[in-house]
């Protein structure tokens, strides 16, 4: 149980369902709600099939190519580590991706599942904690079932974002987002500790 909350804290730092209402409202600001809709369940539906392609098919690339899953996870702490550093000093997710969005008929794809939700930190984590030779079968279901849970959270959020919006505002996304990535840094260097000491058998 423990384990699956801490799989659910990752998941949801690294896909920061909170962070993701600004650039949902920014994208759909000139849409009725149907559309909105229509674009939040579209935008919940491609991040799903991202991250659970990367769930399903991510180690057997890395396998194919012949990189050891500890140099990944040692790379992919690093890399996760750096956009925890991003969330934390420079532009919070809601800042940096409504920019993205700002003066542009974007769709659900861009920047809304990718990389708002389905983000390189997410893509990540779905190999990460999927490891073959770690988890079982059943242990990667659960965990792409706690990952499928926070897109749930996600898609509801989007459709009720002009309410969250108001209540938090964008400086309580950008406040929320730091925490995320003071939690997601901790879980980063933990990754590359974890590969390091598998690497050299210690």
């Amino acid at each position: 149980m423990n384990d699956l909350i801490a799989t659910f804290i990752f998941f949801f730092a690294v896909i920061d369902p909170i962070g993701t209402v600004p650039v949902f409202i920014a994208v759909t600001s000139r849409y009725d709600d149907q559309i909105k809709r229509r674009i939040a369940l579209k935008a919940a539906l491609v991040s799903a099939m991202v991250l659970v392609f990367f769930v399903v098919a991510g180690e057997v690339i890395l396998t194919a190519i012949d990189i050891p899953l500890s140099a990944f996870q040692i790379a992919g702490g690093i890399v996760l580590f750096l956009f925890a550093l991003s969330m934390i000093f420079g532009e919070s997710k809601p800042d940096e991706e409504v920019k993205m969005a700002a003066g542009e008929n974007e769709t659900a794809i861009f920047p809304l599942a990718v990389p708002s939700i389905a983000s390189p930190g997410a893509m990540l984590a779905a190999v990460l904690l999927t490891e073959n030779h770690r988890y079982n079968l059943l242990e990667q279901a659960q965990t792409a079932v706690v990952m499928l849970s926070v897109l749930l959270i996600v898609w509801v959020l989007m459709l009720a974002a002009s309410w969250v919006h108001r209540l938090i505002g964008n400086s309580g996304a950008s406040i929320i987002s730091r925490v995320m990535g003071l939690i997601l840094a901790s879980v980063a260097v933990s990754s590359v500790l974890a590969g390091i000491k598998e690497y050299f058998g210690l």
